[in-house]
């Protein structure tokens, strides 16, 4: 996970997103364990409520599941769920923008593939 904080966003938000992003990235698998708080919270001199917040939200959308001693693990399935939710998200909040920019600036589909392949 990352140092570096946006200011603009809570951090516990930010946890959170960077949490989703290793599990949809293969970082974090199914059956596998959270960092626990206390690592978290020293490793990156946050407060733990932050941690424990981000964390809660996690176990609220049933991402993982606390086992009692144990501390909190990848729920089964999260990762097609997590998969399905942040593609629906991209299409409706975040291709519609890029979509009018790619119009705007008058790019083909050509363009956008050869830059996408690191050809010029």
């Amino acid at each position: 996970m990352t140092t570096q904080w946006d200011a603009d966003k809570p951090i516990y938000l930010q946890l959170y997103q960077q949490v989703i992003t290793r599990i949809l990235d293969g970082y974090i698998k199914e059956g596998e364990a959270l960092p626990s708080v206390r690592k978290v919270a020293s490793q990156y001199q946050i407060n733990p409520i932050t941690i424990s917040k981000a964390y809660q939200m996690l176990q609220d959308e049933q991402v993982v599941e606390k086992q009692r001693g144990k501390g909190l693990f990848v729920i089964k399935g999260a990762k097609g769920t997590m998969l399905a939710r942040e593609r629906e998200s991209f299409l409706t909040q975040q291709w519609p923008q890029i979509l009018q920019q790619i119009t705007r600036l008058q790019l083909s589909t050509e363009q956008l593939l050869s830059n996408s392949k690191g050809e010029k």
